[in-house]
């Protein structure tokens, strides 16, 4: 289903909080929806970002929250698993990488920008926790609506 992040913060502009950062859409999809899972790393995607999106996706959209280490954590073939399994998004507060390729993938990617290294370190990781993006509270199970205006969060479905 196509939507504007613009119309939604015009009809639930009580209900929706918009993510104040230059997100850059990096995926084959510009337009995306779904409920959130919200993962929090270190530098590293330590493998759990790809435990995931190796899971059924059910059209929702992961949500990673990166240290401010420059690192990139999504690249081609995360995003292949993503496609393969049915999600929807990912959106990374960090670095992707591998955009040549991951513009070809029909899921969306939202992240901060681009980096070409990944880190090797092992690095510690959680799934399921709160999320503090600027003044947003992101929480397991909110829904996220993505375009190229933006990101905006809802504690309900909205379309």
């Amino acid at each position: 289903m196509i939507f504007a992040t613009a119309d939604l913060c015009d009809d639930f502009r009580d209900e929706v909080e918009v993510l104040c950062e230059n997100w850059f859409s990096c995926g084959g999809a510009d337009n995306f929806h779904g409920e959130i899972v919200t993962i929090e790393l270190d530098e590293s995607n330590s493998g759990l970002v790809a435990l995931l999106l190796n899971t059924k996706g059910e059209g929702r959209v992961v949500v990673v929250d990166v240290s401010k280490a420059y690192y990139a954590v999504v690249g081609d073939n995360l995003m292949k698993f993503a496609y393969e399994n049915g999600w929807a998004g990912i959106v990374v507060n960090g670095y992707v990488r591998d955009t040549k390729f991951t513009r070809t993938i029909d899921v969306g990617l939202m992240a901060l920008g681009t980096c070409p290294r990944k880190s090797f370190k092992d690095s510690e990781s959680k799934r399921g926790g709160d999320l503090h993006f600027g003044d947003t509270v992101i929480r397991d199970g909110d829904y996220l609506y993505a375009d190229m205006d933006g990101v905006v969060i809802s504690k309900n479905s909205l379309i």
